[in-house]
């Protein structure tokens, strides 16, 4: 630790005060640490400081469980959590040293180390503990007895030391060389040289040593020459403190100002995989120590002079509630240390006291601790010792008390007999699905569990929680019993099939028969897929957002109008948001939230995916909100009577779903207070009465609005935390009301399945009510209701269950800025008039646009759905037609559905998540025309990323105002790519490889040529795309990309951004080309672009019979063009090039497509010869080209 930087104050403890080598009281003492202390003669306190015996330890939650006093007065130097032992070291400015042992800090052993200098440093032994003063390193048992004691010269001012291995050891200071000590010999065996002002912290990784010095960097030095490779220069004051944990190096320091040293508020963070810094990380507090606690995540620990601790991620934000004070008895915290298993952390303070925090009552030092020796063992009486080899020596020498009781040992037969744990039963749906192959069984993995593991079921009940998570397992054997709960068909998870084509034998069709688009789910994160199509299908946001443009590489709202725009163009085919989601894992700010999942816990469902869900909702408006706050709203709203509280500033994303409200807080003083905010969705509160009164949705809805709570909070009037009203009242409601149903427990749970039941008994009688006042109708009456010879078409009664939500709800703000909420049915009059009358009364009619719902299903590990009410300008788009109507869209499954259905929650198995209502009428307010934002000057020159692309690298030639492409222009294009995942896949019992999850591939670099005038076949885009995300494999060999390609620090490539490519290719397609290439489908799926089929024209297929296979790119080049291509790895200029010409072949040979049954010929002479050929290209010095062969001579014949 160096302290220079450090409180003035601490001079005043100078050496010479603590001449002698017992301790005593010193002058600055505190006079509260004298309350309850005993002191011997000497004046040293001989017993800990007194604790309350009742602390209370909430688990996982660091807090203070001890607190003790090692020497009055005397500053703590150094502490040190034993390596070996259940013991805390603790090191003074008087060279004192003193042991506690266990959680409870009792006193173990105390000694003088040194005379006159503090100790600076502790390092734990198997066999003692090495003490390290300014000029003197001593190695003594832990008891106090002296080792060894090793003199340094007495210029040296040594600050820490590091153990390398067991044997040896590493010192420096504020000199210029580091010495080496063989510990089993106490002999310096090396003495490295390293640069002034000299090394006052060290830390070691399996890679590096790392040096700290006080001129505020830190050098990164070789484990075996002790050669400096890397250095970073963190502060221009000084260092205070570092540590490193995995791929990561914090550090934290004082800059120089001014005034002099001043303590920095920023973190600096270095990344050691691409040795450079990452964003330094802003902190609340004055780091002056600072650890990495890794425990489920790599936190970081800060810690302040004046005890105020701040946890925080090194890669995240800092959030001021993670604030925890250590409350210090002297002034300043003086040394900090955290225990091998996490558990403690130990803080000693200027005068003398130590306190101990632990996230346990009771905590363990160590993961494994070996048994510490006391000086006074217990006193036993002696027993003489029995020889077991002695066959005849007699067992009565042991004493045995008379009891006429039933010994311990003498147990009965029955607990003695050998009980073997029950292995689990086999799951349904593996014996539903095995085939057997004499007595061996085979059977496709269900991937519920982990592979290879059998989990046993050690706690019968759960948390509340996760039981109701854990829902029952759905029948699905061969005999599916009736009375046993299923979840329907369509609800159920849908899983792409992948053969040996990919997808192109799938077929999406069979689930989806619209002309909607839906989403493909095997992307990491697409649990979001159906919030996508809730936002789509929301006219004004869908429009806004394919309006926007800006220059952010990762903008979320860019990338979702991209993915919109895709799903306006799909005629029934599935879409990807890959780059959405590839955006969206860069947001720090989604991490943060944990909305990033691990594809582990994607696949086995482990994440909370209602939880999820709703904190994503929440995330993504706020994040379009921040995206589009720039946009001017007066061009995007048009409203006569616009909104008074959306400023010039504001989006419209916030005049869509922003709801300013007032915050008032009266205290018990009669003190209140109002503030203004606003927010963009709503949580559902749900009232605490168990009874099974009626409560309508309308009532909870007002009470989760206008909330009211008890809370203690600060109180200006009274100056101190006081318990106070909080209320919100409303200004203005929102346009479109966005609900989070928060039904996480089985507590909500019940209380939606209790309302539904109360529901529909009212629903019933209501309904009888209006048929026959006197006549009561049996239930299984009830069907005839509905039907043509009823008396009454009324819902049927499975449209009634499980019904709670209203589809319209209404809503008054009144005049004393209160709010009326009512459930509204379309029979129902308004108790204010007609519509018309809305702006003047202030009533306004929500109807439901969208439920989003958490469908749980252990076999699959559940999954989400949306039900969405599809307008007609939706419908008139895609089908012609004026209508609305209900949906289901379960990934690429949509299906039309009764409205009621949207509406109808089975909390067995089907949980409402999140409710879209929307304003009546909503549409005419705004402006819903789109212009496309992106303009040709797109395709111009521009800079590249990488820092060595010279001229001379560039490989093609960019496009000139007068050769912008017109509709109808060829365009030769072709991709390369990369693996960011592997393939998963497993064998099947026949055999047959089955693909459970494809490739993740990422596009690397995309070639665009030109196909007609002078410049014909002339590169006009050649760029490579850079990527943050980790590449597995370069497929070097097929895609030509090499290891450093993408990388703007040594690239010599003209390096782009993915969003800059793929502009260019939408402008082109929005223009009308038409694009050449061998194998587009995927790579405008890779891509992830939607074309016309009418724009793309595909060797691959141009060349093709059907039923038979598809034939490569360089044997179509070697049989019509004679040309040897791809010959080590594949160029995209060559290979778009290459397409250009055999497209411009195929006019020739087709004469313009007017002769088929001709060009028939050709082709089936071509696939007599691949056959023959093998499909492979011969080597140069083999067979002569296909021009001299006879089996070209009908090509040559036509």
């Amino acid at each position: 630790m160096n302290f220079e930087g450090l409180d003035p104050g601490l001079a005043e403890y100078a050496p010479a005060m603590h001449s002698a080598l017992d301790p005593v009281l010193d002058a600055h003492l505190n006079p509260s640490l004298l309350q309850n202390v005993e002191l011997d003669p000497e004046g040293v306190a001989l017993e800990a400081l007194p604790v309350q015996e009742s602390v209370h330890i909430m688990e996982g939650v660091y807090s203070e469980l001890h607190s003790v006093v090692a020497e009055v007065g005397v500053p703590v130097s150094v502490s040190h959590f034993d390596l070996h032992e259940e013991m805390l070291w603790v090191g003074s400015h008087g060279g004192h040293a003193t042991s506690f042992f266990g959680p409870t800090l009792e006193r173990y052993s105390s000694f003088q180390v040194n005379g006159s200098d503090d100790i600076r440093q502790i390092q734990s032994l198997e066999n003692g503990i090495l003490f390290l003063t300014k000029n003197n390193l001593k190695y003594m048992a832990r008891g106090g007895l002296i080792i060894f004691d090793y003199l340094l010269d007495e210029s040296e001012d040594m600050h820490s030391l590091l153990l390398t291995d067991s044997s040896t050891l590493l010192i420096g200071g504020l000199q210029n060389h580091i010495l080496e000590i063989d510990l089993n010999t106490v002999q310096e065996t090396q003495k490295y040289t390293v640069e002034t002002p000299g090394v006052t912290i060290m830390r070691q990784t399996n890679r590096f040593f790392f040096c700290g010095h006080t001129s505020g960097k830190v050098s990164l030095r070789d484990l075996r020459t002790f050669k400096v490779e890397h250095e970073f220069d963190a502060f221009s004051g000084s260092l205070s403190d570092f540590d490193v944990h995995g791929n990561l190096l914090a550090t934290c320091g004082f800059s120089s100002r001014l005034t002099g040293l001043a303590c920095d508020r920023f973190l600096k963070v270095y990344d050691l995989r691409m040795m450079r810094a990452i964003t330094p990380l802003q902190v609340h507090v004055d780091p002056a120590f600072l650890r990495f606690i890794p425990t489920y995540t790599s936190r970081l620990a800060i810690i302040s002079q004046s005890g105020q601790c701040q946890f925080c991620e090194p890669t995240g934000l800092a959030n001021p509630a993670d604030i925890f004070h250590v409350n210090p008895v002297g002034p300043l915290l003086m040394t900090f240390d955290v225990s091998a298993s996490k558990q403690a952390l130990a803080f000693g303070d200027s005068e003398g006291c130590v306190h101990l925090w632990t996230d346990s009552p009771e905590p363990s030092f160590n993961p494994y601790s070996r048994e510490t020796e006391f000086a006074l063992p217990c006193l036993v009486d002696s027993l003489p010792p029995l020889d077991w080899s002695q066959d005849l020596l007699p067992l009565s020498l042991i004493p045995v008390p008379l009891t006429t009781d039933t010994l311990l040992s003498d147990w009965p037969a029955a607990n003695s007999a050998p009980a073997p744990r029950r292995a689990p039963p086999v799951d349904a749906e593996i014996l539903r699905t095995m085939k057997k192959v004499g007595f061996i069984g085979y059977a496709p993995n269900p991937r519920t569990r982990l592979r290879n593991q059998i989990p046993y079921r050690l706690k019968e009940s759960d948390s509340e929680f996760d039981s109701f998570s854990q829902v029952t397992e759905s029948p699905i054997g061969r005999e599916e019993e009736p009375h046993l709960h299923m979840v329907s068909k369509k609800y159920r998870k849908v899983t792409i099939k992948y053969s040996k084509l990919g997808l192109e034998d799938f077929d999406f069709k069979h689930y989806n028969k619209t002309l909607f688009a839906g989403l493909e789910p095997h992307i990491p994160n697409a649990y979001c897929n159906c919030m996508i199509q809730v936002l789509y299908f929301l006219e004004p946001v869908r429009c806004l957002i394919q309006n926007h443009l800006c220059q952010k590489e990762f903008c979320l709202a860019c990338e979702l109008g991209f993915l919109f725009h895709m799903l306006d163009l799909s005629r029934g085919d599935p879409c990807q948001g890959s780059n959405f989601l590839r955006a969206f894992r860069t947001i720090p700010e989604a991490s943060a939230l944990g909305l990033i999942l691990a594809d582990s816990d994607e696949a086995s469902g482990k994440g909370n995916l209602a939880r999820l869900i709703q904190r994503w909702n929440r995330f993504i408006l706020t994040q379009l909100h921040q995206d589009l706050q720039e946009l001017e709203v007066p061009q995007a709203y048009r409203g006569a009577g616009g909104s008074s509280f959306c400023s010039s500033g504001d989006s419209v994303i916030g005049q869509l779903f922003s709801c300013e409200m007032e915050n008032c807080s009266l205290c018990r003083c009669g003190s209140e207070t109002v503030r203004a905010s606003s927010t963009l969705l709503f949580t559902l509160s749900y009232p605490e009465d168990k009874t099974g009164k009626n409560c309508d949705f309308a009532q909870v809805l007002k009470r989760s609005i206008c909330l009211e709570q008890n809370t203690q909070a600060w109180c200006d009037n009274c100056e101190k935390y006081q318990p106070t009203i909080q209320t919100r009242n409303i200004r203005h409601l929102p346009d479109i009301l966005v609900i989070n149903c928060e039904v996480n427990s089985l507590k909500e749970a019940d209380f939606w399945r209790m309302q539904a039941e109360v529901a529909f008994k009212m629903a019933i009688k209501k309904h009888s009510g209006e048929i026959s006042k006197n006549k009561e109708f049996a239930l299984a009456d009830w069907k005839e209701l509905g039907s043509p010879e009823g008396i009454l078409m009324c819902p049927s009664i499975e449209e009634l269950k499980n019904v709670w939500l209203p589809f319209s709800i209404q809503m008054k703000m009144t005049k004393n800025k209160g709010l009326d909420v009512c459930n509204w049915t379309d029979g129902d009059e308004m108790q204010w008039g007609p519509a018309r009358a809305e702006e003047e009364h202030g009533v306004y009619v929500y109807d439901l646009m969208a439920t989003v719902v958490h469908i749980l299903d252990s076999r699959t590990g559940g999954s989400l759905v949306a039900h969405i009410k599809v307008g007609e300008t939706y419908h008139q788009r895609k089908e012609g037609v004026t209508h609305q109507q209900w949906y289901l869209f379960n990934d690429f499954l949509i299906e039309p559905i009764d409205k009621h259905e949207a509406v109808q929650f089975d909390m067995n198995w089907k949980v409402p998540a999140i409710l879209y209502y929307i304003k009546r009428n909503l549409n005419s307010k705004y402006n819903l025309n789109i212009k496309n934002p992106i303009e040709a000057s797109v395709l111009l020159a521009e800079a590249s990323l990488a820092r060595k692309q010279r001229k001379t690298h560039t490989t093609f030639i960019p496009l000139m105002l007068n050769e912008m492409p017109q509709v109808g222009d060829l365009v030769g294009l072709d991709a390369e790519f990369v693996t960011l995942n592997e393939e998963e896949a497993e064998l099947r019992s026949d055999g047959t490889k089955s693909t459970i999850k494809p490739s993740q591939m990422s596009v690397a670099r995309i070639t665009c040529v030109r196909g007609q005038g002078p410049n014909e076949g002339i590169p006009f885009i050649d760029d490579y795309i850079s990527t943050q995300e980790q590449v597995v494999d370069y497929l070097t060999q097929y895609s030509g990309i090499k290891p450093g390609d993408l990388d703007a620090k040594i690239s010599s490539k003209h390096l782009t951004t993915l969003k800059s490519t793929y502009l260019k290719l939408r402008f082109l397609i929005d223009i009308g080309v038409k694009f050449v290439g061998h194998g587009l489908q995927k790579d405008f799926r890779v891509i992830n672009l939607m074309v016309p089929k009418d724009q793309v024209l595909d060797t691959v297929y141009l060349f093709h019979m059907p039923r038979k296979r598809m034939i490569s790119l360089r044997f179509l080049a070697w049989y019509f063009l004679d040309l040897k291509i791809q010959g080590e790895t594949h160029d995209s200029i060559e290979d778009a090039r290459t397409a250009l010409q055999l497209y411009r072949k195929y006019l020739e040979l087709s004469k313009n497509g007017t002769e088929p049954e001709s060009f028939h010929k050709v082709l089936k002479s071509l696939y007599e010869k691949g056959r023959k050929m093998d499909w492979k290209v011969p080597e140069p010095e083999g067979q002569t080209s296909p021009k001299n062969a006879a089996v070209f001579s009908s090509v040559l014949a036509l």
